[in-house]
């Protein structure tokens, strides 16, 4: 399966640098990512997997934001926050990817390391990460990395294109552009 986390220990030793993303890594960022969280695979993931989330986090924490190479090429990525409350602060991973070349040796491992040090230096006495329920090779990845408590999540989603109000704004917008419409033509001479 084409996992976006790195499942296991490493298989082949290979020379990792761990890097803060640069503005440069934006896009392979978000294409890798595109290659990961798809549709097929994890449709709650595929659903918030765009590049404003690169963009995003790169933004608001880019401290936060690290990238793998390996091999002259982006080997994986990770994107996280740190969220303070008056009585707690906590670290959260968002995202972390593995390029499919790169699972499997210590990629994920090392991004993973490198965040929860920087978070502990921020202050975070906690960690949460989530997953698709199905992904099960990251939540045996996340289980090795010592995250536990493991909780199911539920999403419920509504049609708006069904609801009562989508078609009232529908027609407000049709018989706005006709209003327009009929204005450009009473005007030309």
């Amino acid at each position: 399966m084409n996992d976006p986390l790195d499942p296991g220990s490493p298989a082949e030793a290979i020379d990792i640098e761990i890097r803060d993303m640069g503005i440069d890594d934006l896009a392979p960022v978000y294409r890798l990512g595109e290659r990961l969280f798809t549709s097929d695979l994890y449709p709650s993931l595929y659903r918030t997997w765009e590049e404003w989330e690169v963009i995003g986090f790169y933004n608001t924490d880019p401290e936060y934001c690290l990238v793998a190479d390996a091999e002259g090429q982006l080997a994986g990525f990770v994107l996280g926050t740190v969220i303070s409350k008056p009585s707690w602060t906590y670290g959260y991973i968002v995202w972390l990817g593995v390029n499919p070349d790169f699972q499997r040796r210590g990629v994920g491992d090392r991004l993973v390391d490198t965040i929860v040090e920087r978070m502990i230096e921020e202050g975070a006495r906690f960690m949460l990460v989530d997953t698709d329920p199905t992904n099960e090779p990251a939540i045996r990845f996340f289980t090795r990395k010592g995250f536990g408590n493991a909780r199911k999540h539920v999403f419920l989603s509504l049609n708006l294109s069904k609801h009562e109000y989508y078609g009232k704004l529908l027609a407000y917008e049709r018989n706005k552009a006709e209003r327009m419409k009929s204005k450009r033509h009473r005007r030309r001479p």
